[in-house]
């Protein structure tokens, strides 16, 4: 059994104790040959889920003590350290003992397992929540339950002894036959190991004597051990909040269990690039990134009874109580789901623009935007292809994220690159004689005359000034200027589009949108290297770098794709 400290870190406690319940995540957290005899060098390593990774990290063994006595978690056990070392490794982690107060049971569950974890509020309890539960435990999910309460009760107990904001471990769903009905039960763990429960279906209560024995030989129901059974209705009017952590299939061994398959992104909200805020902000809203998820299979037995595929979608801002503990508020974060319909279904690499984000209704999306470190939403949808956007709240705010999609069934994802060629037999005859004009006798034109060229024609269209090109060997021939040409038209058409107020430049949010619009399909990386390379301070781009970038880009695209 677990004691808490001093430390108001009572859900780290309760990741801790649940942790205990499945030796295999046991061992990942706390790897074994570890002692204080064998092979003792004074150092312990612990290992923890990170945004996306393992993570190995190394302690001491000096424990924070006052009056000979370990200040913060403990063993009930005098001469065991393992939780108390664990704690001290966790709170390096996120930076200091401090960075652990308040929290949730979910954070610990995640970063000792990997998995992604849920919550419901259970006095909006969906009707087959009881059978959710049950599902979760065979798939050996981990899951903790609270009192909410103001912060003046923190654990103080009710009439029936349960503990006001405590986090309980939940351990088992059955159902029993008591007088002739099916009662659904649930059993609980305090990590305190005591203070039990001492309503219906408590230890030793009256309810027990209904139960045939056989039945109630299968229930472990009475000793002093800080676990115990409740009602299942008694449950959802007792208790506030039910978090539960679903395993990603690497998270346990055993095949036997069936388990959830998950995709993983890693991402930036980057100011001027990839930073558009939620779809209130229409100017920008589509240069968040965008993750493309295909759902192909129904779930197999639906808990609820409702055809089509379950998905479970969770978007985690990165250091967060690194950032908090420095005084760094965190972004309100949330995400948005759209259905990929049209000319645009079965395609690679899509990216929806302002021509389906600004007209067509959202599928899902997550509900409200949160300070926390991650938003997390259950959803049911039909087979298809979906397009998860995750954004702050607000625009222009930087940011480093992960985006999980766990589901029942496989899901993929792909991408998708084109280019285009020209010969000699494509330019005309009036464009040859066009080009000897400009040319001359060498029949090549050179940088300088070809900016002399641009010059002439561009600034009567526009208020930009033309970009200097230039190929290898500092001359065009026919074919290549015509391409050029060509090019530069398209360039200038897609860049006058883009420049909404007449200025002679465009917002870096349109940067992907040109660009995809010229011919360029590029992931978010790129977009915000470009936009770092080519933009100003106002984070404007001019149509001279405008082509000098796309040009560049046609130069990477024909040599490395």
């Amino acid at each position: 059994d677990i004691c808490q400290g001093d430390l108001g870190d009572c859900w780290l406690l309760a990741a801790i104790a649940s942790l205990t319940l499945e030796n295999e995540f046991l061992e990942r957290v706390v790897p074994h040959g570890q002692s204080f005899t064998e092979n003792y060098a004074g150092i312990f390593h612990f290992q923890f889920w990170q945004f996306g990774e393992w993570v190995d990290v190394v302690i001491d063994d000096r424990l924070p003590t006052r009056d000979g006595k370990l200040l913060f978690v403990h063993s009930a056990e005098g001469s065991e350290f393992w939780s108390a070392l664990l704690e001290k490794a966790y709170a390096k982690l996120n930076g200091s003992y401090e960075a652990l107060t308040g929290g949730r049971a979910t954070e610990g569950f995640e970063d000792f397992t990997g998995g992604i974890a849920e919550s419901y509020e259970l006095s909006k309890a969906p009707p087959h929540l009881f059978k959710l539960m049950q599902k979760a435990l065979t798939l050996r999910s981990l899951m903790a339950c609270s009192i909410s309460s103001s912060s003046q009760d923190t654990e103080t107990k009710t009439s029936l002894k349960l503990v006001k904001r405590h986090a309980y471990s939940v351990t088992g769903a059955k159902e029993v036959h008591s007088y002739g009905r099916l009662v659904q039960l649930v059993r609980f763990r305090n990590p305190w190991g005591r203070v039990e429960w001492i309503g219906p279906w408590s230890d030793n209560s009256e309810e027990w004597n209904s139960v045939q024995p056989e039945e109630k030989a299968k229930l472990v129901y009475s000793a002093e051990d800080g676990e115990f059974w409740m009602a299942y209705s008694d449950f959802i009017q007792q208790f506030s909040r039910l978090d539960i952590c679903n395993q990603t299939p690497d998270a346990l061994s055993n095949a036997t269990v069936s388990r959830w398959n998950y995709s993983q992104f890693e991402g930036d909200w980057r100011v001027g690039s990839t930073a558009g805020g939620c779809s209130n902000n229409k100017a920008t809203f589509c240069s968040n990134p965008q993750f493309v998820i295909k759902l192909e299979e129904e779930d197999d037995d639906p808990y609820d009874g409702e055809d089509g595929c379950t998905i479970l979608v969770g978007l985690m801002q990165k250091d967060f109580r690194k950032d908090k503990r420095i005084g760094r508020e965190p972004n309100a974060i949330g995400f948005t789901i759209y259905k990929v319909t049209g000319s645009l279904k079965g395609c690679n690499n899509v990216h929806l623009g302002p021509d389906v984000l600004l007209h067509q209704r959202y599928t899902a999306r997550s509900n409200p935007f949160t300070y926390k470190r991650e938003v997390i939403e259950r959803f049911k949808l039909p087979p298809g292809e979906y397009v998860i956007i995750p954004s702050t709240y607000e625009p222009h705010c930087n940011g480093r994220f992960i985006l999980r999609v766990f589901t029942e069934k496989e899901a993929a994802a792909s991408f998708f690159l084109s280019q285009q060629y020209i010969s000699d037999s494509d330019v005309g005859p009036h464009f040859k004689q066009l080009f000897i004009q400009f040319a001359g006798n060498d029949s090549e034109v050179s940088v300088f005359e070809l900016k002399q060229i641009l010059d002439s024609v561009i600034s009567k269209r526009r208020k930009t000034n033309s970009p200097i090109c230039r190929d290898g060997s500092g001359k065009l021939g026919c074919v290549k200027f015509h391409i050029l040409w060509i090019k530069i038209q398209k360039y200038l058409e897609v860049f006058k589009k883009h420049d909404k107020d007449n200025s002679g430049t465009m917002s870096s949010h349109e940067m992907r949108d040109a660009v995809k619009e010229a011919g360029f399909q590029l992931n978010n990386d790129v977009l915000q290297v470009i936009i770092s390379r080519y933009a100003n301070q106002q984070y404007t781009i001019d149509f001279d770098s405008f082509v000098g970038c796309l040009i560049r880009l046609e130069m990477l695209f024909s040599k490395f794709c």
